[in-house]
């Protein structure tokens, strides 16, 4: 566990147990798992191979009835996906031949050392009868009988009737699945603590409630822990679609790989794996490392589960737990990886259908208790762009975090600073102590600039009542000279020549190799009050500051064009300034200088 550089991204791998000479064993016969040794727990039943959704294939009804329109909105409205479409396909539908690539589906198994036994535990609450009971029957119907100790359902406080007695009495034909209940709601991570506490496999295996698994998913997941008993692993997480319920199979051909990231709003997101990753890689057997993790469905050692802490029992519902896991593993010893060869499908929705109790603040609450115990100073890059965070860190409402610190004390972790440095190398750290930070405000309008809704880049600005929340309004003055809005992306204010506007794009300065286009770069000055009355056209009357911050690109602009477009208020701007004049609220845009 000390060995941090044999953890880091990149670094070279320990030849696999696969590639090792065995270690006789008496306790388990020598050679590789047979096929009948890997036999599922459940056969899976003939299916009609033109049966809606057959194969993995999606099924949409057309020339609906009235009747059926209106069950079909119903169920879009209740769970954010077409249930009407899931109710119509097998609870035990196929997902046609393996596609997943050669070395995948050829790859065999040691019996030396055995591979371990799973508990796969699923959390739901209010989840539709087709998703949930076809994510159990997928984990029957792929998983060996000999691995799969048992399937854990964990009701977080359903309300709907058909997840109560109903699905109690049907389960008992299933054997090795049970139910266990919240009778409150408490959120996903107490839900999952209350299934591990109780799980009798050598590994926990998590999912979400509306899954399916492909073939092989599971055998991949376990040999990954059996040589490397501190690895988080995941599956390649495939979509299945939200509207018609196809599966998006594996391509037997090499692909580009993704890998885990989070921004500096600590939500997380995903991004090509680089180059040097690419490279340590021989085949699709290889896992990927990733810096963080979505957290929905992994696999975990249960010693190592409860040794690196388990969750944060005091994260409330969920949010933030999959960062503050990918955070911690890594910090203290223990390493994230994607695992190609396992392929399982997940239902993304656009947005959750439930609601939170306490709202969704407990996220907030979360990510705070996340960034005091791991980030170190780099919590305040993020207490920057969350002003009610920096608020509740600022008064302690995150609760007690002394348990977090202890463990981090009692495993030796490292600091956040390594993690960024050995980790996750690639990402933009956005300064510590940006030159100036906050919102940009129009004196005379008496509102601020703003990126919009949905802004990712190319698009121009707004002017917006200020709201002091940061957000769309937030900005920093770097020590390159960018103005970034970098709550997300990594965004900043770029000036464009005629006739186009001031807009908001991808920053050029990415991190090593890379540096600041022209068009991105500001020179902040000070211009005293009898300045401005030298300056023709401009009615020095609208500022009541003798002091005024003022903006402009050091790329030549009209003026006239520049200042319309982002002050909408202006009318003109000081003849013989040809870069526009931009004018920073000094007790706004905060001065650190």
């Amino acid at each position: 566990i000390n060995n941090y550089l044999a953890f880091q991204i990149g670094a070279p791998q320990p030849p696999s147990i696969e590639e090792q000479q065995a270690t006789p064993d008496h306790h388990c016969p020598p050679g590789h798992y047979s096929q009948a040794e890997l036999k599922p727990a459940l056969e899976r039943p003939p299916q009609d191979p033109q049966g809606p959704g057959a194969d993995g294939r999606g099924y949409e009804k057309n020339n609906m009835t009235p009747e059926e329109e209106k069950e079909k909105e119903k169920g879009m409205t209740v769970n954010c996906f077409n249930q009407f479409s899931s109710d119509r396909i097998s609870l035990s539908r196929s997902l046609g031949d393996d596609t997943r690539p050669p070395e995948c589906v050829e790859r065999k198994f040691r019996r030396c050392p055995p591979l371990p036994t799973t508990s796969v535990i699923i959390v739901f609450h209010n989840e539709a009868w087709s998703t949930l009971l076809r994510t159990v029957y997928s984990v029957l119907h792929t998983s060996p009988a000999a691995l799969l100790t048992e399937i854990i359902m964990v009701d977080d406080a359903s309300t709907a009737e058909h997840l109560g007695t109903r699905l109690d009495e049907y389960v008992k034909q299933l054997k090795i699945v049970k139910v266990v209940r919240q009778q409150e709601r408490k959120g996903l991570i107490t839900a999952r603590l209350l299934g591990a506490r109780g799980a009798l496999g050598e590994i926990l295996t998590f999912l979400d409630a509306h899954c399916e698994c492909f073939h092989g998913w599971l055998e991949p997941l376990l040999a990954r822990i059996v040589e490397e008993p501190t690895a988080v692993v995941s599956p390649e997480i495939t979509t299945i679609n939200l509207n018609d319920f196809t599966f998006n199979k594996p391509v037997a051909t090499a692909k580009a790989r993704n890998r885990g990231n989070f921004d500096w709003s600590l939500s997380f997101g995903w991004e090509g794996i680089p180059e040097h990753e690419r490279n340590r890689r021989k085949d699709e057997t290889y896992p990927v490392k990733t810096p963080t993790f979505a957290g929905g469905l992994f696999s975990i050692s249960k010693k190592y589960f409860e040794h690196i802490g388990t969750y944060d029992d005091k994260m409330e519902i969920w949010g933030g737990e999959n960062v503050e896991m990918s955070f911690r593993v890594w910090q203290c010893g223990g390493q994230l990886e994607i695992i190609p060869c396992s392929v399982v499908g997940h239902v993304f929705r656009t947005k959750s259908p439930h609601t939170f109790p306490k709202g969704t603040e407990v996220i907030t609450r979360n990510q705070v208790r996340l960034a005091e115990v791991w980030m170190d100073d780099y919590k305040h890059i993020y207490y920057r762009r969350n002003s009610n965070a920096a608020k509740m860190a600022k008064e302690k409402g995150f609760g007690d975090i002394s348990e977090r610190v202890n463990l981090r004390e009692r495993l030796q972790c490292k600091n956040f600073t390594w993690y960024l440095n050995t980790i996750y190398p690639e990402v933009f750290v956005p300064d510590l102590t940006p030159t100036k930070f906050g919102a940009i405000k129009n004196s005379g309008a008496q509102s601020c600039l703003d990126v919009g809704e949905k802004n990712e880049g190319g698009k121009p600005l707004i002017m917006y009542t200020c709201h002091n929340m940061g957000g769309n309004q937030y900005f920093e003055y770097t020590s390159h000279k960018e103005l970034r809005h970098n709550i997300g992306k990594q965004l900043c204010l770029q000036a464009n020549p005629q006739p186009d506007q001031v807009k908001i794009e991808l920053c050029t300065l990415k991190g090593l190799g890379t540096s600041v286009a022209p068009q991105q770069e500001w020179i902040f000055t000070e211009v005293r009050k009898h300045h401005l009355d030298n300056m023709a056209h401009l009615n020095s009357g609208k500022f009541s500051h003798s002091s005024l911050k003022i903006l402009s690109s050091s790329v030549s602009l009209d003026g006239e064009r520049c200042c319309t477009a982002i002050f909408r208020s202006l009318q003109r701007c000081s003849i013989g300034f040809k870069s526009g004049l931009w004018l920073g609220h000094s007790r706004t845009f905060r001065d650190l200088s």
